[in-house]
């Protein structure tokens, strides 16, 4: 057993304690317990700084001590209450607790809104709507696990709500924030829990499990708590459990990251399909003109070709903004003006010039190259 798992053992026995004090009304030694426990997480904090969670375990020492101290004023003052609650230990109704993972309004968009990405939406047709509408000429099975990655803004997430639409399938969505816990143990029941759900309702309806951000929760890093680890591990063997032959179920986890290079070939393996969601090309981005400014009024002079020409590097967010923000060029004019109950000007090319020339791309060359070299090294969309 290493350091870091010995003292999150110690850590663990003694929130243990704790908890059985207060459900015993002792309520003197489970601040003790409480303590011990806090002084230990904080010397895991202080051991691994490093660490990508490390801020994780500082916040559940701070409410191990604050925990501790309300049950010494409750002990002073001699008032008589329940053993607190616990919920996010001892959950009575697990599928409730899966199903605020669930997203029950779904993004209105399906595969014909998406603009270009035509190799990453042939990828996943092949691996995902073609089985669901006819899983008999799938005798080898087909993959479901797929790995999105790329730089933000370019349409990752978008295009996983757009598969769950095209499926009219359950969207599951985990990321670090909602799956970690200040509880130890308690974020691998969370994630038991939620494929166990996929896995009950996985044989008669698709269910699409989402990880964004993946890299925050399944990407190796070189200073890791134990912690860290038992998610990862937790993760990659539920995925292996979707991932055996001879299942018939419609359960698939997509994963979307910005940093593809911080996976092991363990976890690549486990992702047959790795799809480069790049920033948008120049057709691309001409479409992306067209659609944003079908809202708006534009003068006879705005040229998207040549717009789409000098937006060459930015992401489709990008693309949008520029569209927004060279909008609200005329609405600024408007208020100047005084006269708040007109209608703005149309658009024209000065103010996509003149936004242009002011903002950047959010991601660099240099950016791209890396992901690109990645992609050549490590993609699977065939």
């Amino acid at each position: 057993m290493s350091s870091k798992e010995y003292l999150e053992a110690l850590a663990r026995k003694y929130l243990n304690e704790a908890l059985i004090n207060e459900r015993t009304g002792n309520k003197i030694d489970a601040a003790k317990n409480y303590r011990k426990a806090a002084e230990i997480m904080m010397r895991i904090f202080e051991y691994y700084r490093n660490s990508p969670m490390s801020d994780m375990y500082r916040n559940i020492a701070e409410s191990y001590i604050k925990r501790a101290q309300e049950l010494e004023e409750e002990s002073k003052e001699s008032i008589s209450i329940g053993s607190g609650n616990r919920d996010e230990i001892n959950t009575t109704n697990l599928e409730e607790a899966v199903k605020s993972y669930i997203v029950v309004e779904k993004p209105n968009i399906r595969f014909e809104d998406i603009v270009g990405l035509d190799e990453a939406k042939q990828a996943i047709m092949d691996s995902i709507i073609y089985p669901v509408k006819r899983p008999d000429l799938f005798p080898l099975g087909w993959p479901r696990g797929i790995l999105l990655y790329g730089p933000p803004g370019c349409g990752k997430t978008m295009l996983a709500a757009a598969v769950a639409n095209e499926i009219d399938g359950i969207f599951m969505k985990i990321d670090a924030s909602n799956i970690m816990s200040k509880w130890l143990g308690e974020a691998e029941k969370r994630i038991a829990t939620i494929f166990r759900y996929a896995r009950n309702v996985g044989e008669k309806k698709p269910v699409i499990i989402f990880i964004d951000e993946a890299d925050s929760l399944l990407g190796a890093y070189e200073h890791e708590i134990g912690g860290e680890a038992r998610v990862r591990n937790q993760l990659l063997e539920e995925i292996d459990g979707i991932n055996e032959k001879g299942k018939k179920h419609f359960i698939y986890v997509i994963a979307a990251t910005n940093k593809p290079w911080k996976f092991d070939i363990g976890f690549l393996r486990r992702f047959q399909k790795r799809i480069y969601i790049p920033p948008p090309d120049k057709e691309a981005r001409k479409q992306l003109l067209e659609y944003y400014t079908k809202f708006i009024r534009l003068a006879p002079n705005v040229n998207l070709d040549e717009v789409a020409e000098k937006t060459e590097g930015y992401s489709a967010s990008d693309i949008r903004d520029i569209v927004l923000e060279a909008y609200l060029r005329t609405i600024r004019e408007l208020f100047k003006s005084g006269n708040i109950n007109g209608e703005p000007r149309p658009v024209d090319m000065n103010d996509f010039i003149a936004v242009i020339s002011k903002r950047k791309p959010s991601i660099s060359k240099e950016l791209v190259k890396l992901y690109e070299q990645w992609a050549q090294n490590y993609g699977a969309t065939a």
